[in-house]
């Protein structure tokens, strides 16, 4: 487990004697916001499968945009149309729920006396989240549930990142002006920084007989400051299930390395509009609990989200990038490219770059993606496997 407590326990004992003994009261009462924090932040970190397991159901509820646990709704869906509530819940959700291998549910499910064990099991299940104060009532998440599902998504990740060897930059010597990194076109820039094994291969494969402007390529240097970033998540209907949950573990790894090296993430969730805005800070909590809890609906709006992290960058002379995670580029408004690509320019000239991380975009969208990057002079990172989000977006941070 990578966490650990940034408050130390210590037990003192004391020397002085009891001259008088008391009878103890039981007194009753709901634990403390704080002492249910501690609590959770314990049971996750004394690795209690049981609490964890419920906090990975409740973040599957968010993932699959489960508004509420209702057992019998859960149960008529399963007897009346197996497929489609396994697209409505997934596989882990009904597991769960159930007690049971979907596959078995399946191969089960109109045979009656089955049917009245799997009822009984997801009443049982619901139940035992009700009495937990994980849900309400009604079967919506409580604040509580909130809570163990960012610390499980927390966990989940930084684990992740651990096994993996991934979140550590290699150091390099630093120059003055900044670290030596792609090769990218010419523009006016010191005669130092300009690459001449790069500028003369140009110039061999375009058929020159001498360089031309055209051909420079130069040696792009990070800046020098501070890093300000935001991360802007689609979270547009097709965006359901395991990518907005691998896209959310993806904001963890970002949020927690940039913090732990004193740079500032912000957050943007969209879709047909912006759904939620955080401005970049060291705040960790804060981008997780956020992260948390979105859900997926709509279409996507580009420009409007390029256009809030402007204002969330203000004026600030750190470095400013904001990197898009999304499996489709926009589909809203009357002409959504050429918004988008007339708010990417406002970004640039705003000292803002943007990278895109595409899952599986078509051909479309990764000619759009190009045109975005070109503007920006960002960053395009095509990526088709789920597990490897985390990764590329730590890799796009590097990068800067």
């Amino acid at each position: 487990m990578i966490i650990r407590s940034t408050e130390p326990v210590a037990y003192r004992q004391t020397k002085e004697k009891v001259s008088k003994t008391e009878k103890a009261e039981e007194i009753s009462g709901k634990l403390t916001k704080q002492q249910e924090e501690d609590k959770l932040m314990s049971s996750v970190l004394e690795n209690d499968k049981e609490i964890i397991e419920e906090g990975k159901l409740l973040n599957e509820s968010i993932n699959q945009n489960l508004s509420s646990f209702v057992p019998d709704m859960m149960f008529k869906n399963l007897i009346n149309d197996y497929k489609l509530a396994k697209k409505l819940y997934g596989e882990y959700m009904i597991r769960k729920l159930t007690g049971y291998d979907p596959s078995f549910v399946e191969k089960n499910i109109k045979i009656p006396e089955f049917q009245e064990e799997l009822k009984k099991r997801i009443e049982e299940s619901v139940k035992e989240l009700k009495k937990k104060d994980l849900v309400t009532k009604e079967g919506e998440i409580t604040n509580k549930g909130l809570r163990l599902s960012s610390l499980v998504l927390y966990t989940e990740e930084l684990d992740k990142l651990r096994l993996k060897g991934l979140g550590e930059k290699k150091d390099k010597k630093k120059d003055v002006y900044g670290d030596k990194e792609d090769y990218v076109p010419f523009k006016k820039t010191r005669y130092r920084d300009i690459a001449v094994k790069q500028s003369v291969k140009t110039a061999i494969r375009r058929g020159h007989a001498d360089i031309r402007k055209e051909d420079l390529r130069i040696f792009e240097r990070k800046k020098k400051g501070g890093i300000s970033i935001i991360y802007a998540l689609d979270c547009s209907g097709s965006m359901k299930g395991e990518k907005i949950k691998m896209g959310k573990q993806a904001g963890v790894a970002l949020a927690y390395r940039a913090i732990s090296e004193k740079n500032k993430v912000g957050l943007i969730v969209f879709n047909d509009e912006v759904q939620k805005s955080v401005e970049p800070n060291l705040d960790f909590h804060d981008i997780i609990i956020n992260l948390t809890n979105l859900r997926t609906r709509a279409e996507t709006d580009f420009a409007k989200t390029i256009e809030k992290a402007i204002e969330l960058f203000g004026s600030s002379n750190e470095t400013k990038h904001l990197v898009f995670l999304t499996d489709v580029l926009p589909t809203k408004g009357e002409h959504p490219e050429k918004s988008t690509l007339q708010a990417v320019g406002m970004a640039r000239s705003a000292d803002i770059t943007v990278s895109i991380i595409g899952i599986n975009l078509d051909n479309t969208g990764v000619k759009l993606a190009n045109r975005i990057i070109e503007i920006s002079e960002g960053r395009l990172y095509k990526v088709k496997n789920l597990e490897l989000i985390d990764q590329v977006i730590l890799e796009d941070y590097y990068s800067l």
